[in-house]
């Protein structure tokens, strides 16, 4: 199959990748989603006896793993091929997590929560690549907006599990149905999920305007690409960038940790705080699609913008303790609005040109693991204080809505974007010769 193949095989190709991406996806949002399911049991497991930053402390290891899976990935992936990667790293957190639910302390549990991560790091860049790679030109925004409602659809899933496991079977079920995947996906994408066509080209010697030859210098290419980002032009924006993919991804992990147990704590029993949980993912899956399609229209930068802002308010109005009727519509949008980390993907790939875009994509979601790693740790110190009687309690919510404020102001500050897919960046001599 070509890059340049429009005929129905393309199609199905795109397809068949979108699919399998998709439920790797799923099972990656399955695995991170069920650390927040079962935190409540996790902190009433009175063998263990955790405090609540504690349980914020070991949920951030998965996290840690996934910083170290994707940089390593993202070297592996070159030598020997996205197909083999996406291949392991399934393998590897579907039998890590099931192995997570047999640790006899929480040391262990802690230990290989960190090893889960090393998996599920590698997958998510892995599905993107793949995905955009195979996607049609004019639906790539689609596709991955589409790839990317596999995570919250997991968290769906893993919030529908836990309203039927917890109860009765304890936390240790959920992570043993983790396994799932072995069966579920792994033979499906053995057998259907194709190789890259850029490291098949390169791998051949094969040049294309897609798939740079075998050969090609791209240690230059990988410095130049690195000196766009910190050019005088592009350094506001490209620090701009790494801040709100920061806060968005604090957000993202840390709601989905902690929201059972804030919801716990105001009141609310094991099941009904499990059901926001789920609703919370499911108007992430509806709300991130629908302004994906939104964005195309109206333009990405205030899109952005509004999503963070109806998370703050969305999560601020909690602390209004309305009914259950509208707090669970609250909660969908603040499903959506705390999920804005794939639009602001979007927004980050269409401000570099095409030569610098991977990597001003690649250092921006490097970055945001911080506060993905953060986010855990953050809501466990909430949490806490709030216990403790160092903050009041509506401190659960501010806690969560002040960073989506300022996320939103430094969307603000992002400069519109110029024509910048007509610039190129700056090659070596004999490399320009070499495609002309």
């Amino acid at each position: 199959m070509a890059f340049d193949d429009p005929g129905p095989e393309r199609a199905r190709g795109a397809r068949r990748v979108l699919a399998i991406c998709w439920a790797t996806v799923v099972f990656d949002g399955y695995d991170l989603i069920t650390y927040g399911t079962v935190v409540p049991s996790l902190l009433r497991h009175r063998a263990w006896d955790l405090t609540a930053a504690e349980v914020g402390r070991i949920g951030s290891l998965a996290l840690a793993g996934m910083l170290v899976g994707a940089l390593v990935v993202g070297t592996l992936t070159d030598l020997v091929g996205r197909r083999r990667i996406m291949l392991c790293c399934l393998v590897w957190f579907s039998v890590a997590m099931p192995l997570t639910g047999l640790a006899p302390d929480p040391w262990t549990f802690g230990l290989l929560r960190f090893v889960t991560g090393l998996g599920l790091g590698g997958v998510v860049p892995t599905a993107i690549a793949l995905t955009i790679e195979y996607a049609p030109a004019a639906r790539r925004q689609l596709y991955n907006a589409l790839m990317f409602s596999g995570y919250s659809a997991g968290g769906v899933l893993a919030a529908l599990t836990a309203l039927v496991v917890l109860p009765s079977a304890g936390f240790r079920v959920m992570f043993f149905l983790g396994a799932a995947p072995l069966v579920l996906v792994v033979p499906a994408a053995y057998k259907l999920l194709p190789e890259s066509v850029a490291y098949l080209a390169a791998r051949r010697g094969a040049g294309t305007a897609a798939a740079p030859r075998a050969g090609a210098p791209f240690g230059t290419r990988g410095f130049e690409s690195i000196r766009c980002l910190f050019s005088r032009r592009n350094l506001p924006k490209t620090l701009l960038f790494w801040l709100i993919s920061l806060i968005g991804l604090l957000l993202v992990y840390g709601l989905n940790t902690w929201l059972p147990e804030l919801m716990r704590d105001n009141g609310y029993s094991m099941g009904s705080s499990l059901t926001f949980l789920l609703v919370f993912n499911a108007g992430a899956v509806a709300g991130v699609i629908a302004a994906a399609a939104l964005a195309d229209r109206v333009g990405e930068r205030a899109v952005v913008c509004g999503a963070f802002a109806v998370a703050a308010v969305s999560v601020l109005l909690f602390a209004t303790r309305p009914s259950v009727a509208p707090l669970l519509a609250l909660t969908a949008v603040a499903g959506f609005g705390a999920n804005s980390q794939t639009m602001v993907n979007a927004l980050v790939g269409g401000h570099y040109p095409p030569a610098a875009r991977a990597t001003a994509l690649g250092w921006a979601l490097a970055v945001g693991r911080i506060g993905a790693i953060i986010g855990p740790v953050f809501g466990g110190l909430v949490v806490t204080a709030v216990q403790d009687g160092v903050l009041g309690p509506n401190w659960h919510f501010y806690a969560f809505a002040i960073p989506a404020v300022i996320a939103a102001g430094l969307v603000l500050l992002v400069p519109r974007r110029r024509a910048v897919d007509a610039v190129a960046v700056p090659m070596p001599h004999h490399r320009r010769a070499s495609e002309g």
